[in-house]
């Protein structure tokens, strides 16, 4: 029997306010643990939560911006639980009418589009951080640190309409670039501003019932969350065909082992006994103020695909990858106003920028080359400063050390050599040193050319300006020079 599975995705993004969703105490991130924390967002009594405005308007975007509805009448919530982060002892949050629903997001999967739904949006605020360890000197501890506590959250979550990891991966990707084109959130998975939980089945192909599912936590990138996928998938097919039952649970990932582990019983809405938040009025948005803020919507990902084909001229797969993220697409416009062949930038980046980016496990933002570098080292190409050879020299050095391509060329005496006479003496000294090759082209075998103007790009150390050596070999072998 062939399984299939069925994989539904939640996503909670922190929205960059200034300010938490409940309070004024700030979100800055990486502050002394616990000095950003008051009676509201400790839950003391008396203290009283006001909404964040801000907040709202954040959610608001992005529930436009994946084709949502934005509901005009919302309620917060209280999701009663006990963890020792959760100094109220429940988090507000949305349950029965949440801001936005029915949306829906495109991914493309090899070649084609594929539309994942979104069956709701909604507010919350975020829990505390605890950190756990122990010294030589003492015991085991747990700390808690309530900074983060009250940190405006959107949670986000999808149909069961993801088919395989590489299509949850996918997703994620682009709701991250979604939130950061929005500027709504940075998407930073390492700092904990975008986090996933995936809830995953598995079913005979061709039942629509859905199999038992599992809840996975503890990914802190894509590549994570593909692989706990990969594993949890095998693990439920294996389990079915030894006759075993799927349990309902939450497992965590385990980065160390590659694995899933068991942590808890999955918790259903009605364990959490939600019921309406006493101390906070039901939010009504005006249709006026969506419009408002519909039309404040910055251009989105597809939209600048998009022009970057009708104003550029690149190809659509150049597009793609090059509107991939905000910074991406901020970097190869900051490069274009500058060096005017997109094509060119495009190849450059997509090429030797993009694979030491990779290498290294670097976002472009990160990128020691800065988009005027790479435009000045392009123009010193095009006007022939220097020839392709030195120029992927002059790339690694200017990746390697930060500095601008004039410097790095003056330095290692890179300029192109221009010289006719240079050249012709060069192209004379290659000839002189390969009779048997000179005549085999002479009788017909172009192959050899290839190589005789190696030998004199070999010469010059990739110096000598490859056309100009070109049109001279020719010339000499034919006897016109």
């Amino acid at each position: 029997m062939e399984y299939e599975p069925v994989i539904g995705l939640e996503v909670h993004a922190q929205l960059l306010t200034r300010s938490k969703i409940f309070c004024g105490c700030s979100t800055s991130f990486g502050e002394e643990p616990n000095s950003q924390a008051c009676p509201v967002c400790t839950g003391q009594p008396g203290s009283l939560p006001v909404i964040n405005r801000k907040a709202v308007e954040f959610a608001i975007k992005l529930g436009l911006a994946t084709n949502s509805r934005i509901a005009p009448y919302s309620v917060f919530a209280r999701k009663n639980y006990f963890y020792p982060d959760l100094p109220k002892g429940y988090q507000i949050s949305m349950y029965e009418y949440p801001l936005a629903e029915h949306g829906f997001i495109e991914i493309t999967v090899q070649g084609e589009k594929k539309r994942i739904g979104i069956i709701r949006i909604h507010m919350e605020e975020d829990a505390g951080k605890l950190k756990h360890g122990e010294t030589p000197e003492t015991a085991p501890f747990s700390y808690v640190d309530f900074n983060r506590t009250g940190v405006p959250l959107v949670e986000i979550v999808s149909g069961p309409d993801i088919r395989s990891p590489h299509e949850a991966g996918e997703y994620l990707r682009r709701l991250r670039t979604i939130l950061q084109y929005l500027e709504v959130c940075t998407g930073d998975m390492e700092k904990g501003t975008f986090r996933c939980d995936a809830n995953v089945s598995v079913r005979p192909k061709g039942q629509t019932e859905l199999g038992t599912r599992t809840e996975l936590k503890n990914m802190n990138s894509f590549r994570h969350v593909e692989k706990a996928l990969e594993y949890e998938i095998k693990r439920q097919i294996g389990a079915l065909k030894d006759g075993e039952k799927v349990v309902q649970e939450t497992r965590l990932w385990d980065t160390d082992q590659n694995i899933t582990v068991s942590m808890r019983g999955k918790e259903e809405a009605h364990d959490y006994r939600y019921f309406p938040d006493p101390d906070l009025v039901p939010l009504r948005i005006d249709g006026k103020w969506i419009e408002e803020i519909r039309k404040g919507l910055p251009e989105l990902p597809d939209q600048k695909k998009e022009r970057f084909i009708q104003d550029y001229k690149i190809p659509e797969y150049d597009a793609e990858i090059l509107t991939s993220t905000k910074t991406m697409a901020n970097y190869f416009e900051d490069c274009v106003r500058v060096f005017s062949e997109p094509k060119t930038v495009s190849n450059w980046m997509m090429g030797d920028l993009l694979r030491e980016l990779k290498r290294d496990e670097r976002e472009i933002d990160q990128c020691p080359v800065t988009p005027k570098h790479l435009a000045e080292m392009l123009n010193m190409l095009k006007d022939g400063t220097i020839s392709g050879k030195i120029a992927k020299d002059v790339f690694e050095e200017m990746y390697r050390t930060g500095e601008p391509p004039s410097g790095i060329v003056k330095e290692k005496g890179w300029i192109q050599i221009l010289d006719m006479e240079e050249i012709e003496r060069v192209v004379e000294k290659v000839i002189q040193a390969n009779p048997k090759l000179v005549e085999d082209y002479q009788k017909g075998k172009e192959k050899v050319f290839g190589f005789l103007v190696g030998e004199a790009m070999k010469e010059t150390k990739g110096k000598a300006n490859p056309k100009l050596v070109n049109e001279l070999l020719k010339k000499k072998l034919k006897g016109e020079g």
